[in-house]
């Protein structure tokens, strides 16, 4: 990404990353459960350290991998979350059983790792990419994935990532090869919703890391973002689809909203609301303040809300703006459809904890070192 972007690593494949880690529900939000407080993760059990002699082997290599591109200046953090303390796996969220880090659960059953990873990683859901463009197999990856979560009746949470120019031309660069192709790839990808409910969080960076396009670019790139709300909620109109607000540490909320009201955010033809810091560190309390004003400012109706990526950002942003795998960081919230937050929907796990931007491991490959770091901090 470029100025203070939100490091995006789509490590999507056919069955993506893990699963649905959060997600909205269907259409009506009064269906939300009230709850008190949002589920947190449970104190770690005592297990062994990994020896530093342990060799990572290499992960099974994603149909689409997407690196990591560096944030320059995130703000630091003014709040760290509240130590964790329970972690149950929503009951209303799909884990798709295809990730990286399932793979590398059943392959290393006897590493001193392994306990750890698959308790706080591998067993929460988190949501699935698709960041290839591949339009002659899209329809059926997708229904792969929405027929799994409506079989067990739960919530899978999709990652389209393929819009032209992506991650401007950085290392997160591809999709498709114009906006025409494009249009066409949504279509694709509307037709394997399906009726149940799903949660698609529409092209991470699309709208906060716009300034690199001219005006015409920009406004072209809006259309289309817009009409693709417009389709996947005319394909399965539970579906909940949400537009990029980049972060708490990135564009100011007035700024944020005008773009987002240009992409069509707030129609509620093409809009449930928004999504902040996927593949990002800062803090819940700081983006839970920041989407509200954006939301304030965006306008539209009354039912909009937000949901925030929670995977990284259990310690908040590190001060010194480091953006790939940086050290000390743990996991945050778990994902949960019940927030007790007024205007957010939910607490996903966008970014799959443990896939590396590209300092521990090669950008979207899961690298246990890493996992058990963020998992044991």
């Amino acid at each position: 990404m470029v100025v203070a972007a939100s490091v995006v690593v789509a490590a999507g494949s056919v069955a993506g990353v893990l699963s649905a880690f959060d997600a909205r529900r269907g259409p009506d939000r009064a269906e939300r459960p009230a709850v008190p407080a949002s589920p947190r993760l449970a104190p770690l059990p005592a297990v062994p350290s990994a020896p530093p002699s342990v060799t990572e082997p290499a992960s099974p290599t994603p149909v689409t991998s997407a690196p990591a591109t560096p944030s320059p200046r995130p703000s630091p953090s003014r709040t760290r979350e509240k130590r964790e303390r329970t972690a149950p796996v929503s009951a209303r969220l799909y884990r798709h059983p295809d990730s990286q880090v399932l793979d590398w659960v059943r392959a290393h059953a006897g590493d001193p790792r392994q306990a750890v990873i698959a308790s706080r990683i591998a067993d929460q859901p988190a949501a699935v990419w698709f960041a290839d463009y591949a339009p002659d197999t899209l329809t059926a990856r997708v229904a792969a994935v929405t027929s799994g979560g409506a079989a067990l009746g739960r919530v899978p949470v999709l990652v389209p990532y393929a819009i032209p120019g992506r991650d401007c031309g950085g290392h997160s660069q591809g999709g498709a090869p114009g906006l025409d192709a494009y249009d066409a790839w949504i279509d694709r990808f509307a037709d394997g919703l399906g009726s149940g409910e799903v949660i698609v969080v529409l092209e991470p960076d699309s709208v906060a890391q716009a300034e690199c396009l001219s005006p015409g670019e920009r406004a072209d790139r809006f259309a289309s973002l817009a009409r693709a709300g417009r389709v996947l909620k005319a394909a399965n109109p539970r579906a909940r689809v949400y537009f990029d607000a980049g972060h708490s540490g990135w564009n100011a909320p007035g700024k944020q909203a005008a773009w987002l009201r240009q992409a069509g955010a707030a129609s509620p033809a093409s809009s449930d609301g928004i999504f902040s810091n996927v593949s990002n560190f800062h803090a819940t309390a700081d983006e839970v303040a920041y989407d509200r004003r954006v939301l304030d400012a965006l306008g539209g109706p009354a039912g909009l809300g937000a949901v925030i990526d929670t995977s990284r950002n259990g310690n908040g942003a590190p001060p010194d703006g480091m953006w790939c795998d940086p050290a000390g960081r743990k996991l945050g919230r778990a994902p949960t459809l019940s927030t007790g937050e007024d205007r957010i929907d939910a607490y996903l796990w966008v970014k799959l904890p443990g896939e590396s931007d590209g300092c521990k491991g090669r950008p979207g490959t899961f690298t246990a070192s890493y996992a058990y770091e963020l998992a044991s901090s």
